[in-house]
């Protein structure tokens, strides 16, 4: 009898945060096809699940993920590439609708910057290091890297990573506004948890909403992005806990939101 693989991903619970962890510590964290899979499947479900608020992405003590797995893009061809399917479980990944919260240890480095870039806050550790160093292989960032790496940092700053393949340290990450805390080593789980908790105490709607005007102001014109908060904005006034956070407000007292 073969022997059950163990899973790509761990998942832990406390409501209302969960922590997702990649399990491949022996490859670094490599994100292959399939970790990328498992790890959009579980992502998604946490979206989905009306207990979890917040969600926190960490590699474990050591490292956050090393890129992807080089040795099976060695000699691969375009239409590979394009049959490895990895634009759409990106994008999966993207699609996710509660703050995702990265809980940076080790290296971030080709796809697991990418994988960081793509999460709404960053908590590293002192010798957490950030880049993308895909020209040194003969390629480029192919998951968002040099997208969003040049509107967290400033295109200059992302230039010189990009072009250079040249990783940053976390106290430069943060300095540049990408990191948006640093902490000990030892201590970037119990802050990305506190952060979490912090947020998960808000009115869950909206921080929904506001995070979603945030990011797509980021990917559109000022215009688009204007628009998108007007909305949002607007459609709070139809919940119970902007009720509640006003009347809270004008009582003096502490807010009890619902979540509705």
């Amino acid at each position: 009898m073969r022997a059950m693989s163990k899973p790509l991903v761990l998942v832990e619970k406390d409501d209302p945060i969960a922590v997702a962890t990649l399990n491949r510590p022996d490859a670094l964290n490599a994100l292959s096809p399939e970790m990328l899979a498992s790890l959009a499947e579980e992502m998604e479900a946490l979206n989905a699940d009306e207990a979890v608020r917040v969600i926190v992405l960490s590699g474990g003590p050591k490292v956050f993920a090393a890129g992807a797995d080089i040795k099976a893009m060695a000699t691969a061809s375009p239409v590979d590439i394009y049959l490895r399917n990895t634009r759409q479980l990106w994008a999966r990944l993207w699609a996710l609708d509660k703050p995702v919260i990265a809980a940076v240890n080790g290296v971030a480095f080709g796809g697991g910057c990418e994988l960081a870039l793509g999460c709404d806050l960053i908590v590293a550790g002192e010798s957490a290091r950030f880049g993308q160093p895909e020209i040194k292989l003969g390629i480029m960032p192919g998951a968002g890297g040099s997208q969003r790496l040049a509107k967290a940092i400033g295109p200059y700053r992302a230039m010189e990573m990009v072009l250079t393949g040249d990783p940053i340290s976390a106290a430069e990450a943060q300095a540049a506004g990408l990191v948006n805390r640093l902490v000990a080593d030892d201590q970037v789980l119990p802050a990305a948890r506190e952060l979490a908790g912090r947020i998960a105490e808000r009115p869950a709607v909206a921080v929904r909403l506001a995070r979603a005007a945030v990011r797509y102001g980021v990917e559109h014109g000022l215009r688009e992005g204007l628009e998108m908060e007007r909305r949002n904005y607007r459609l709070l006034y139809d919940t119970q806990d902007q009720k509640e956070g006003m009347a809270a407000f004008i009582e003096k007292r502490k807010a009890k939101f619902v979540g509705k």
